[in-house]
């Protein structure tokens, strides 16, 4: 097949209407993204709750804050996602049907912003203590002698300068959210991994799909990445650069 006949083929594997799958893959996409920046969210408020927990909750808090983000941290996500999604849901069924109470079909949409998020949690909580810690505890000190109350030191002294240091961090915790979506193929959510490998084994067009597939990750990270420069730069405002940086 010359490059014109090739050029077409591929066209047609990809066209918006049938017998063409671009639509299709649009829709995946859309959910892809949908639960990346549900679990995202999600993942910030345990971060949040978690990195405030860990420095300054009660010792068994802190242990259990510890417990979670180092088995988090060290179990694949992969083997996370099939225990909580499966394990965890066997388990509630289970308690229902005991007490009584008729099974329950979770939405794949839920769960995986769930599973992704509580996944999410453990390293923003690091991310955002290691931002907590970055800030100069004399200002702290400084703002609790004015006798500032704690929300208003989070929010005016506090936050504004963990966010510069917490940025690159969660920018890089997005891109793994939006990739770690396509982990929920083995749970059998239709999103973008699931339809592309659907897609290439009913036309074998394998290359074209998986070529397309890694395309639209790659925009995305690319465009996230723009966006979360500018928001660093925002948040940068006022701040004196290095010499060199």
């Amino acid at each position: 097949m010359n490059g014109a006949g090739l050029l077409v083929s591929t066209l047609d594997y990809l066209a918006w209407s049938p017998p063409g799958w671009g639509a299709t893959l649009a829709v995946a996409l859309g959910k892809s993204i949908l639960i990346a920046i549900g679990a995202f969210g999600l993942g910030l408020l345990i971060g949040v709750a978690g990195a405030y927990g860990k420095l300054y909750g009660r010792p068994v808090t802190r242990d259990l804050l510890g417990i979670y983000t180092t088995i988090v941290r060290a179990v694949p996500e992969l083997v996370l996602i099939l225990i909580l999604y499966f394990a965890v849901t066997s388990s509630l069924n289970n308690l229902l049907l005991a007490w009584g109470f008729e099974r329950v079909q979770i939405s794949g949409f839920a769960a995986g912003i769930a599973v992704l998020g509580v996944v999410q949690g453990a390293y923003a909580t690091e991310i955002l203590r290691g931002a907590i810690l970055s800030v100069p505890p004399g200002q702290i000190e400084a703002a609790r002698a004015m006798g500032m109350p704690p929300l208003m030191l989070a929010w005016r002294v506090t936050f504004p300068q963990m966010l510069a240091a917490a940025i690159p961090g969660l920018a890089n915790l997005w891109l793994i959210a939006t990739k770690d979506t396509a982990l929920l193929a083995v749970v059998g959510y239709a999103e973008l991994t699931l339809v592309t490998r659907q897609a290439a084994s009913t036309t074998k067009a394998f290359f074209t799909f998986f070529m397309a597939a890694g395309l639209l990750y790659l925009v995305i990270s690319i465009l996230s990445t723009l966006i979360f420069a500018r928001i660093e730069a925002w948040a940068r405002r006022g701040q004196v650069r290095r010499a060199g940086t």
